[in-house]
């Protein structure tokens, strides 16, 4: 199923100069330092249920596909909020729904990444079709029971030396203290993601900030408290392995309010009723508060901005969030940072990434911003873009202005554990296919282009992220 040339250029020459740069890097260490897979898994090391379990409930990409074919998240053993998962769905019969509408997933990264999966991982080498669906379920099913399919073993399997997971404030961490404290060597850390205390708009903000008060003790009615109660959970954090926080804001505005001023926008968004515009408002002075701590405690700050969260009031109202309902919108950037800019731009002990899901911004915002300012570094192409065409157009609208070293390599930002060696994979192949044009039109050398290959898939991320 897997061609060995595939994603690499059509070109002959090209192709041979990008098949040298891929076998110096095809079996480096997967460094994912940015993503979402369930801590739970690797402290527990306990047996997947099922393939559907596995590979399809938790992944919005496949999922949001089959609802946008009219195909019921009810169908696919997802249940309304408060209602026990999948308990009147037969999780093989969701299988063969998936399998009789494979189809629809043909010119997608899903695509691509699953006949990996099924390829590289369960060794499945005919077609998911509807005539292999229960060959499929039942060879995945099967395996999944064994040791070489335990959660840890997939780890080492995958050659992952770190992975990032990512909670948010009021978790307890007890899956990583588990982790820790056993004689396992995978390196899973946790990422600080504020968004619940951070956000008026956030479901649950008021109990929260609650909630928040009660882990450390705090008076979190009170702004000064509030923030030394942020301050200590990014303690706790970063005592768990964290290297990094994670803000997905709406947009990427901040503003640098007087005390007063944010003391007074905190009562009126924590105690009464607020406007959009003074959530807003918070939002951008909490960046850059979060800037401020993490140039005190050193965490890495990732800011991707521009998803329109839960889109489809229904879903989210039925089935909470996280439902293949975030839609991408404009985002600017240029005057959106200057406040947080102005403040802590040309910090030397600050590092700032920025994502985006907005293309039309890589060359006239992001790329100028990440090629001048020394605390900002260009993320990878993120969610919708992390595709084949999306890497190469990054690559192709911002190196020119901001280089390759103030980028950060790649992140999988996955909920599926089992696509994330493909993801990396995808990623390697477009960027030794981009390299080897810049070697075939002489404008870089190949000595140089087998250096700066080895630094997008290993080095870049390990720097950016301090690992």
């Amino acid at each position: 199923m897997l061609h060995p040339d595939r994603l690499l250029p059509s070109d002959p020459t090209t192709r041979d100069i990008a098949r040298n740069l891929y076998s110096r890097v095809k079996n480096l260490p997967i460094i994912s330092p940015h993503g979402h897979t369930d801590p739970a898994w690797f402290a527990d090391n306990q047996p997947f249920g099922n393939p559907t379990e596995l590979l399809i409930t938790p992944d919005h990409y496949i999922f949001r596909m089959l609802y946008s074919q009219g195909i019921s998240l009810e169908q696919l053993g997802i249940s309304p909020v408060g209602k026990e998962a999948g308990v009147s769905v037969d999780p093989k019969e969701v299988w063969r729904i998936f399998a009789s509408n494979y189809h629809l997933f043909r010119g997608t990264p899903s695509r691509l990444w699953l006949d990996h999966v099924f390829a590289e991982i369960f060794d499945m080498p005919d077609l998911l079709t509807t005539d292999t669906a229960n060959d499929y379920y039942d060879n995945i099913d099967a395996l999944l029971q064994t040791q070489d399919f335990l959660p840890r073993s997939l780890f080492e399997r995958f050659n992952i030396e770190l992975l990032a997971t990512t909670e948010s404030p009021l978790d307890d961490l007890k899956h990583h203290d588990v982790i820790l404290d056993s004689d396992w060597q995978g390196r899973v850390v946790t990422t600080f993601r504020p968004d619940p205390v951070l956000d008026p708009q956030f479901e649950g903000f008021k109990a929260n900030l609650s909630i928040l008060g009660s882990i450390t003790g705090k008076d979190t009615t009170s702004y000064s408290q509030y923030l030394e109660a942020l301050r200590d959970r990014r303690a706790f954090f970063k005592a768990h392995g964290a290297t990094a926080t994670d803000h997905g804001h709406p947009t990427a505005c901040t503003v640098n309010l007087s005390l007063s001023e944010s003391e007074a926008l905190f009562n009126k968004v924590s105690t009464s009723d607020f406007s959009a515009a003074e959530a807003e408002l918070f939002r951008a002075q909490m960046l850059t508060e979060m800037a401020t701590m993490s140039l005190d405690d050193g965490l890495v700050m990732q800011i991707h901005p521009g998803s329109h969260r839960n889109h489809n009031s229904h879903l989210f109202e039925t089935f909470g969030r996280d439902k293949g309902a975030d839609i991408p919108i404009q985002t600017e950037y240029v005057r959106a940072l200057k406040p947080l800019l102005d403040r802590y731009g040309n910090e030397p002990n600050l590092s700032i990434i920025l994502f985006t899901l907005d293309e039309t911004a890589y060359s006239r915002e992001l790329a100028p911003l990440a090629g001048h300012y020394p605390i900002l570094k260009l993320g990878p192409a993120w969610w919708f873009h992390d595709s084949p065409e999306g890497m190469r157009r990054i690559r192709e609208q911002t190196i020119e202005t901001a280089g390759f070293y103030n980028t950060v390599g790649f992140n999988d930002d996955t909920r599926a554990f089992l696509s994330i060696p493909s993801r990396h994979d995808m990623s390697r192949r477009i960027d030794c296919g981009f390299l080897a044009r810049l070697v075939a039109e002489h404008r870089m050398d190949e000595k140089e282009a087998f250096e700066v290959a080895e630094m997008l898939a290993y080095d870049l991320v390990k720097q950016a992220y301090k690992l």
